[in-house]
């Protein structure tokens, strides 16, 4: 790939960009393609319409669930489809964000993940992420209160549903896309690999947070993967894909991906993982890339 770019500069084009192959754009949100407001600029939206204009087809993989995609759902161009949760989730953004394809993470794996982080860190509290809503544990830190919640013990939240809950309207048998667990007081890549070394063999583990939450999944769902899966169907190949990332959730994506950026704002280890960089998320440096490639088409 191109050498590192100072983030002020303008992005250098990348193997590919001159337009003729590539044909996918493959960005996460939060932190890459959203400023810190939660909004996609003006600039950006512009891009965004101009690239599937062009015929480049844009997919926004993210660790957002499909309940939060409301801040792009407007932007969708196309096929309509985003990859959500970290790999566990596509998502048809233009029927109501609605999951067509899940990979999920199954129970007995995530009591495993539960019993092995007690284990290895005590204060270390759980959120379940169902394909219905989100659920969590009475000390897990309200980030996004939600009136509709079940509150409980993660054992109980993971529990196999009784034969006459399964009947219920609210029946909990649903499946989990995605297991959070936090800490109060461990660093946040301490945490990671501290799980990553205690209960690996039970899950994928990764984080988008700048605290120490984790984000669990099933054992080998990712981004990539998922992105991987939707591009073959597509016909894309890896070399036809850009894709851009800030957190340690992108980096397997970016890695395989045939061009990736990293954001000036990103993780220090998302930033060693590829030598093309941008402009931070608050300065369009997402879009900078989009209207360089499609200069050069």
């Amino acid at each position: 790939m191109g050498g590192v770019t100072d983030a002020s500069a303008e992005p250098p084009l990348a193997p590919g960009s001159d337009g003729k192959t590539i044909r996918l754009i493959a960005t996460d949100l939060d932190g890459t393609l959203l400023r810190d407001d939660k909004t996609v600029s003006g600039r950006t939206i512009a891009a965004l319409a101009a690239a599937e204009r062009a015929g480049i087809e844009v997919f926004f993989v993210t660790g957002r669930p499909a309940r939060w995609m409301d801040v792009v759902s407007d932007h969708v161009h196309g096929h309509g489809l985003a990859i959500c949760a970290n790999g566990a989730a596509v998502v048809d953004l233009h029927h109501g964000r609605r999951i067509v394809e899940i990979s999920p993470l199954e129970r007995p794996e995530a009591l495993s993940v539960v019993h092995a982080l007690r284990a290895a860190a005590p204060g270390t509290t759980f959120a379940v992420e169902q394909t219905g809503g989100f659920n969590y544990e009475p000390a897990y830190p309200p980030f996004y209160l939600d009136p509709a919640a079940v509150i409980a013990p993660a054992e109980k939240l993971l529990a196999e549903p009784s034969p006459e809950e399964r009947q219920s309207p609210l029946s909990p048998d649903q499946p989990v896309l995605k297991l959070l667990a936090h800490h109060p007081d461990l660093d946040p890549d301490a945490f990671l690999d501290l799980a990553r070394a205690r209960a690996g063999r039970y899950a994928s583990f990764t984080r988008s947070s700048p605290t120490a939450l984790l984000e669990i999944s099933g054992l080998g769902v990712s981004k990539a993967g998922t992105l991987a899966r939707c591009c073959a169907e597509r016909g894309i190949s890896p070399d036809q894909v850009v894709a851009f990332g800030d957190m340690p959730n992108d980096i397997e994506m970016l890695a395989w991906a045939g061009t990736a950026y990293a954001m000036a704002n990103a993780h220090p280890a998302v930033l060693a993982a590829t030598d093309l960089h941008t402009a931070g998320n608050n300065e369009d440096g997402v879009a900078a890339v989009i209207e360089r490639i499609l200069e050069h088409r």
